[in-house]
């Protein structure tokens, strides 16, 4: 059996992994049951508080509209091309895929001179070429996430400001939108630039949700839609809801402070392999050099990075809480 066939083997094998886990990992009972007795309370209890969360449920799930479809979804380059606006950078598709392809063919070049293996040339030329891009405009689109998300409830206040001063909503995300800057003040004016040419709010602040694809935009939509609908002081629920973001930040905070151990310890574990390979291969590069051309040890490797990398997934949802 040659090395081709036994990487279709060991893919094949993953594969058949990956779709029985998914096949058998269906949705938590345990959440489902306890959705559906918080349901039933919400139903017949007699709490003014369970009443208005009841209503305020049902005007959330009555808002949503019939003909929804998520941003990006539509092909692989419409999501590519919204990943690289999330990043507020202006960087195009064009730039993109020549950095991919640069990166490609370095890469694979240097590895096939050095090494001798065409295979793992395109190998290396493809994790590089793919992955270091991915993993810049995924830091990109976080960075910019933090940075919204800190100013997120200043923005609030500030309409609240305004709001309490006599302005109306439209005039107080005017507002905002010239006052802030960084991506605050970008989405802002992107709202009130598709209220200027005929969109009417809840249109432009839904499509905005929709792309930025953060819980903290889609409550303050969700506030907005329901006080619409609801009446009441909206100064007052907003002050509200900034306040309650701001809490949301802190226990973000604290929940990585106190992971922070395990992922220090998760990164260690999973840098130590490649370090130890590194210094032996400075060292006596003959001792390793087997390693890109024997076909036992080449597959020997892969499986190694294989079981590598799932021990490094399972640690990373360890590790991983939601709020």
């Amino acid at each position: 059996m040659n090395v081709m066939q036994l990487l279709i083997l060991g893919t094949g094998a993953i594969v058949v992994l990956i779709l029985g886990y998914a096949a058998l990992s269906g949705p938590s009972a345990g959440k489902e049951s306890a959705r559906r007795l918080q349901a039933v309370r919400f139903r017949h209890s007699e709490s003014a508080d369970d009443k208005v969360e009841a209503q305020y449920r049902k005007a959330v799930a009555n808002r949503k509209p019939t003909h929804y479809r998520k941003a990006g979804s539509g092909s692989r380059v419409e999501a590519l091309a919204l990943r690289l606006h999330k990043t507020g950078k202006g960087w195009t598709l064009t730039q993109y895929l020549y950095v991919s392809i640069g990166l490609f063919v370095v890469v694979a070049a240097l590895v096939i001179l050095k090494s001798g293996s065409l295979l793992l040339g395109i190998g290396a030329g493809l994790f590089v070429g793919a992955g270091i891009p991915h993993y810049m405009v995924g830091s990109a689109i976080k960075k910019r996430a933090r940075a919204f998300v800190a100013k997120f409830p200043d923005a609030l206040e500030l309409l609240v400001r305004g709001l309490r001063s006599g302005l109306p909503i439209t005039e107080t995300i005017s507002v905002v939108a010239h006052e802030l800057p960084g991506p605050i003040g970008e989405e802002f004016k992107l709202v009130t630039d598709r209220m200027k040419v005929g969109r009417s709010m809840d249109e432009a602040l839904v499509e905005t949700a929709n792309r930025l694809d953060m819980a903290e935009f889609s409550f303050f939509c969700i506030t907005l839609a329901i006080q619409r609908e609801t009446g009441g002081n909206l100064a007052e629920t907003l002050a509200n809801l900034a306040d309650v973001l701001r809490k949301r930040a802190q226990m973000k905070l604290k929940i990585a402070a106190m992971s922070s151990e395990s992922k220090a310890s998760a990164y260690i574990v999973g840098s130590l392999p490649f370090i130890v390979f590194a210094l032996i291969y400075s060292i006596n590069p003959r001792y390793l050099g087997q390693f890109f051309v024997d076909e036992r040890l080449i597959i020997a490797g892969l499986g190694g990075l294989t079981w590598l990398g799932i021990g490094a997934y399972i640690m990373a949802q360890m590790v991983s809480f939601e709020i």
